[in-house]
């Protein structure tokens, strides 16, 4: 993956100087929604970790996690996706994704879509679980004022137990207050295929979670999880339409952490 030695659009990185030399070696994987939807959150995963002294690796031949399928009822498309994965990866000492929910995929379903264990299932991390957890690093660095409203996943957080490293990692960028809802733990209303096939429930979710960030006056709402950030952007875009029934005047800012962490924000 190319990338350059500036952050995008020219935007001043706050991460803290490291040493350039790498220290260590991960493998990347992207996440489908990064890839084909934010390809900067790729980018700034890679900055943020090779400013780190992480030297970053990616597989072109990489595909999907073959959630879409799995949880569809696809078996024999996830197997082949699986295996296509344990193929491209298995040499690897340690993958990382910006995103949990194809963690959780590789991680806890894997077996069970294979018939088999596979020891590489093992090495795959989740950005903030893999810089707080591995690296020693919950402090990046990074700087963003303001007030924000975290939505954890619901994989990260009932299949990885991954709300601790991110709160961790946030409660150290600099000028950013957390504000805790009692929203926090709920699903954001996407749920792959659900959105499609119940969007009027989907959207619903979506808008009752977004009025509790409205009511209390956040600048940002920050995710570690590209789909549960294209799901909420999209009913705030359509909240703030003119013509919506229920217009709101207060302009909330979608962030994945990686361009938190990074400092890559325009």
């Amino acid at each position: 993956m190319g990338r350059s030695t500036d952050s995008p659009h020219g935007v001043t990185n706050s991460i803290a100087s490291h040493s350039a030399v790498p220290q260590r070696r991960v493998s990347l994987f992207v996440p489908c929604y990064v890839d084909q939807l934010f390809p900067r959150v790729a980018q700034s995963t890679v900055l943020l970790l090779e400013r780190l002294g992480v030297a970053c690796e990616y597989d072109e031949r990489q595909t999907c996690c073959g959630q879409p399928a799995f949880n569809s009822g696809y078996a024999d498309a996830a197997r082949r996706v699986a295996e296509h994965f344990v193929s491209i990866f298995s040499g690897c000492e340690t993958i990382v994704a910006p995103g949990g929910s194809c963690v959780s995929m590789v991680r806890n379903h894997f077996a069970h879509v294979l018939g088999r264990e596979e020891p590489v299932t093992l090495r795959v991390r989740e950005l903030c679980e893999y810089l707080v957890n591995e690296l020693g690093a919950p402090d990046v660095g990074a700087s963003l004022p303001g007030r924000a409203a975290l939505h954890m996943p619901c994989h990260m957080l009932r299949d990885l137990d991954g709300a601790s490293p991110v709160r961790e990692i946030l409660s150290r960028v600099r000028g950013l207050e957390i504000v805790d809802l009692p929203c926090d733990t709920w699903c954001c209303g996407f749920g792959g295929t659900f959105s499609v096939k119940y969007p009027e429930l989907s959207t619903a979710m979506s808008e009752t979670k977004l009025q509790q960030m409205r009511d209390a006056g956040v600048d940002y709402l920050i995710s570690p999880e590209s789909s549960c950030l294209m799901q909420l952007a999209g009913v705030l875009q359509r909240s703030q339409d003119p013509a919506h029934p229920r217009v709101s005047q207060r302009a909330i800012r979608p962030l994945h952490v990686a361009e938190v962490l990074a400092g890559t924000i325009s």
